[in-house]
């Protein structure tokens, strides 16, 4: 069971079952616990070949046991996510555990993925389970309708759920036209119907300020 002991700290109660956390990112824990490095990101040597080739990072550990286990990372914020058999799309950097029955790997998301300079890949969760993602400051659950498509700034997107589809696209914002932008600007375009998580913060991106 996951729940939030903080805001930035993720606690994760177990009895025997296991969970996949960020390498590293246990503070604390009671009872008995064993913990083991994952190779590929919990994929195996698959996935280590596929992460090495599309160039998405994503270190893993298994922690199984009994008792309670608490998890954080630089005082990031943390956001519960549950799956009922669909899918999360999440930045590698932004993941912190996952329930061990969930399913990750790698998934092709087009030109969004260049702007992170991370391969045009990025991470899949899926299954029926949590997941505990963060943000640098409190994240912001952003609604998206047939109607009501969302443009996000790529530095700002942390994950989406969801039937979404998305584009890149360039474009002149109020940062480039003051001459503050460091390049071309790009965003992120979401159409269908799902939600969005931004962070109200920005990550470097190779495209530029936006």
């Amino acid at each position: 069971m996951f729940r939030l002991q903080s805001s930035k700290v993720l606690a994760v109660d177990m009895t025997g079952d296991a969970v996949k956390a960020k390498n590293g990112s246990m503070v604390a824990y009671d009872g008995q616990m064993a913990f083991k490095k994952l190779t590929g990101g919990g994929e195996g040597v698959r996935g280590m070949v596929t992460r090495r080739l599309t160039g998405e990072q994503m270190t893993l550990m298994e922690v199984k046991g009994h008792g309670t286990c608490f998890f954080a990372d630089r005082a990031s914020e943390i956001n519960l996510v549950t799956l009922n058999g669909d899918r999360l799309y999440v930045e590698s950097g932004n993941l912190l555990a996952t329930d061990g029955g969930l399913r990750t790997g790698t998934t092709f998301t087009g030109l969004r993925g260049a702007s992170q300079g991370n391969g045009l890949f990025t991470t899949t969760i899926e299954g029926h389970g949590q997941a505990a993602i963060m943000s640098d400051g409190p994240a912001v659950l952003l609604r998206v309708a047939p109607q009501y498509p969302l443009t996000v700034d790529p530095g700002a997107y942390v994950a989406h759920q969801g039937n979404l589809r998305q584009s890149f696209q360039s474009g002149v914002t109020f940062r480039t036209f003051m001459g503050e932008g460091g390049g071309e600007a790009f965003q992120i375009r979401f159409e269908g119907d799902g939600v969005v998580y931004v962070q109200p913060s920005e990550r470097n991106t190779i495209a530029g300020d936006v």
